[in-house]
């Protein structure tokens, strides 16, 4: 670990600013100059796991605070993603931040950023830049096409990205153009590779005492996810396409339609379990139909056993269907709306939806963290914050300003920490009783 100071796990414990940190990467500082989606969703994870995430955002905010829902004025969204953080506003324009910024990586484990390639170095602030002042920092840097090649330079949001990787490609309905899930899905793909990274960097300083640099790409994170056609391209020319809710070669595996209009998913097709389908449709015999006989067979032949299932399930209603394939085994779901999320008594049984303390709002539901672990779980300790509401006490703290060093710079307009000064309280009160 770096030599920074080791937070003790106390849940209850009432530090700087907040609880202290838990977690297996309690005593780990970092430093998460990234913005969006990917960059801040990797220092989330490592947040949620306990390590101290001091983010750098730009005074009007990170973008991710303009998507998605808000309430009360409030982004639902930043809530959920800045959770577990402390939130700093300094301008990486200025010399005076940049001198800020290296002064806070100095104590840091591990910077992330997500900056087009060459823009932090542009500041002094990039890896060999920093290394040379902490030797045993790592970096997580995260761009649309990496630090090298061709791309390098092009902007590359995660849509741009899938696209890229052949994912977008094989994803939506055959007579339909590429479709896309409603989340910003290789962003989070990359950002926990990242998080992966970063882990694994820690681990191995800790053999070598060396920092290193991680290079993710949205791009090829996206791709690591085409594994199977990869091969199948190579050796045989083969190119996937759009299969709809089918998988393709893994049979059947699709969505029918029930009786009352609602749709199921089954997965059944492993023998064991095709065995257990054909029984409990009442048609045993299909199991030894030579077109069905195995796996490969199935798959050859999944317009024929497709059609079948769906004469069956068009006969039942979902809830007696869902009922009859659970208590025979038979792997079977309804599509979950996020309605039906909030009512399971799955998701209330292992506590997945949790309320996070928020300032603003009292609480905020959001997602446990995840993998559960058994010894040294994630917590959330608090929703994410407002925009430099950290500032002055992270700076004071960490980088050893004095009060009125931070009202200088401030004034100055190189750091923001949302708080009315001095001199602007005053003028706010000439401006109120009508003084000039």
């Amino acid at each position: 670990m770096h030599q920074s100071e080791i937070y003790p796990c106390e849940p209850t414990q009432e530090g700087t600013g907040g609880n202290l940190p838990c977690g297996p990467l309690a005593g780990y500082r970092v430093l998460e100059m990234g913005s969006t989606v990917a960059g801040p969703f990797c220092g989330r994870l490592l947040a949620d796991f306990g390590a101290e995430v001091i983010k750098v955002e730009p005074f009007e905010g990170d973008a991710v605070r303009t998507m998605g829902m808000r309430f009360h004025g409030k982004s639902l969204y930043a809530a959920s993603i800045f959770r577990n953080k402390s939130l700093i506003c300094v301008d990486l324009r200025r010399s005076e931040g940049q001198e800020i910024i290296r002064n806070v990586a100095a104590k840091c484990d591990l910077v992330v950023e997500n900056f087009r390639p060459g823009g932090l170095e542009k500041w002094g602030l990039g890896y060999a830049d920093l290394a040379k002042i902490n030797p045993a920092l790592v970096m997580v840097r995260i761009s649309g096409f990496g630090q090298t090649g061709p791309y390098s330079q092009r902007a590359g949001y995660g849509v741009i990205g899938e696209a890229v990787s052949g994912l977008r490609y094989i994803t939506g309905d055959a007579d339909r153009p590429p479709s896309r899930l409603a989340v910003s899905l290789t962003d989070y793909i990359t950002g926990l590779y990242a998080a992966f990274g970063g882990v694994m960097a820690l681990l191995a300083r800790g053999k070598t005492g060396k920092g290193q640099c991680i290079d993710s790409a949205l791009y090829e994170c996206a791709f690591s996810f085409m594994e199977p056609h990869i091969p199948a391209y190579e050796k045989l020319g083969h190119i996937a396409v759009r299969a709809g809710s089918r998988l393709p070669n893994s049979t059947p595996n699709n969505l029918y339609v029930t009786r009352d209009r609602q749709f199921i998913h089954v997965t059944a097709m492993g023998d064991a379990v095709f065995r257990r389908l054909t029984e409990t449709m009442g048609q045993p015999e299909l199991f030894d139909d030579p077109r069905f006989r195995d796996p490969v067979e199935r798959s050859r032949h999944d317009v024929e056993i497709d059609d079948i299932i769906a004469r069956w399930t068009e006969s039942h209603d979902l809830a007696d269907l869902e009922q009859i394939l659970h208590s025979a085994g038979v792997p079977a779901t309804r599509i979950f709306t996020m309605a039906d999320i909030f009512g399971d008594p799955q998701y209330r049984a292992r506590e997945m939806l949790v309320d996070a303390p928020d300032d603003d709002l009292g609480a905020v539901a959001m997602a446990a963290p995840v993998p559960r672990m058994s010894g040294t779980p994630g917590r959330i300790r608090h929703a994410g914050r407002r925009v430099g509401q950290d500032t002055r006490r992270v700076l004071a703290e960490i980088a050893g300003f004095a009060a009125e060093e931070l009202d200088k710079l401030e004034s100055a307009g190189v750091i923001f920490s949302g708080r009315e000064l001095p001199e602007q309280a005053a003028e706010s009160i000439d401006a109120r009783s009508g003084t000039s």
